[in-house]
């Protein structure tokens, strides 16, 4: 049985068809870089493919948290420098009031710096970052302290949160990231933690929020310091300058602990970085070409389809006029 010259040219046809596609998906994987670009190229491939693109995605959701919780909890530090350094400042200052022989109009003078020193430190304490009050817990909208209209100092209770000179409108929940699968860091310092010396804020019981035993109110300490100062009381100054030293402690004891925290945080981007690299190269494993071979190939391709185009060509120029 004879093939007949309608029959060749069909099946020389269908053979140039099938090369132009074979070098088109050849080029195109030159062209990409990528061996797999549809479930059809390699159908194995797609359930590990899939998943590893879905650990990534994750990688990359934990290190934005991470990487804005961490810049937060540096402008966190930096807010509680500046709170170390009011209250060494208005240790010096009470030390003056203490040792030196001083008339009203002096002890007037230092006493109208630590208000100043009381107003940065509120200043402080309202601070903001990216438009959110980073002390005033989950109440990250609202302005975390003002100042007690009805504030006493001779009803001063460090029991009942009402006599305080300074009142707190925020929360006391604060902000928990997962680090990793399981694993929960707390990245920010609550304004009644930091600044009231209270661990809890409106639980009952008590009805009241306190002053933790041995903690100390910023506020009150600097309160009570300026008016020893202008009383020139020198039990009073006494307890003033241990009580200062007492929230300086406080302060730096808790940013030590959230640099410990922020410490951790970019030990757990380290490591995500890492188990990105992993993820990417396992990917590669399943997705990337070979760019020697995907051009060995291509050039293989395009010999097979110009000798097709030549057999084709020359096929063509066949007629009946060849067999006489």
């Amino acid at each position: 049985m004879k093939a007949t010259q309608g029959t060749t040219y069909r099946m020389l046809g269908n053979r140039l068809n099938d090369l132009t596609t074979q070098l088109e998906e050849l080029r195109r994987i030159g062209a990409t870089g990528k061996k797999l670009n549809k479930p059809s190229d390699d159908p194995a491939s797609i359930r590990p493919v899939l998943t590893t693109r879905k650990q990534l995605s994750n990688v990359d959701r934990y290190l934005e948290t991470m990487g804005q919780s961490l810049d937060k909890m540096q402008a966190t530090d930096g807010h509680l420098d500046h709170v170390e350094n009011i209250m060494q400042r208005a240790k010096e200052i009470t030390i003056n009031a203490v040792n030196g022989t001083m008339s009203n109009e002096d002890r007037t003078v230092l006493a109208d710096e630590i208000v100043q020193l009381r107003q940065e430190l509120l200043d402080t304490a309202n601070g903001m970052v990216d438009g959110k009050y980073i002390f005033a817990g989950y109440e990250e909208d609202t302005k975390p302290f003002v100042e007690n209209p009805a504030y006493d100092p001779a009803l001063y209770d460090p029991n009942d949160h009402t006599t305080w000179p300074y009142l707190y409108q925020g929360d006391g929940n604060p902000t928990e990231l997962e680090i990793t699968p399981g694993e929960r860091i707390q990245v920010d310092l609550t304004g009644n933690d930091l600044f009231f010396g209270t661990s809890t804020w409106n639980t009952a019981p008590p009805p009241n929020n306190a002053v933790d035993p041995g903690r100390y109110d910023l506020f009150a300490v600097l309160t009570q310091a300026e008016e020893a100062i202008r009383t020139n009381d020198p039990a009073a100054l006494q307890t003033s300058l241990s009580d200062l030293d007492g929230a300086a402690d406080q302060n730096r004891r808790l940013r030590s602990q959230l640099g410990n925290r922020a410490a951790r945080v970019e030990s757990a981007m380290h490591h995500q970085e890492a188990v990105k690299i992993d993820l990417k190269a396992i990917l590669s494993r399943y997705e990337d070409a070979d760019a020697i071979e995907a051009f060995n190939d291509i050039v293989q391709q395009e010999t097979a389809f110009q000798a097709a185009l030549n057999v084709t060509g020359k096929v063509s120029q066949l007629s009946i006029l060849d067999y006489i």
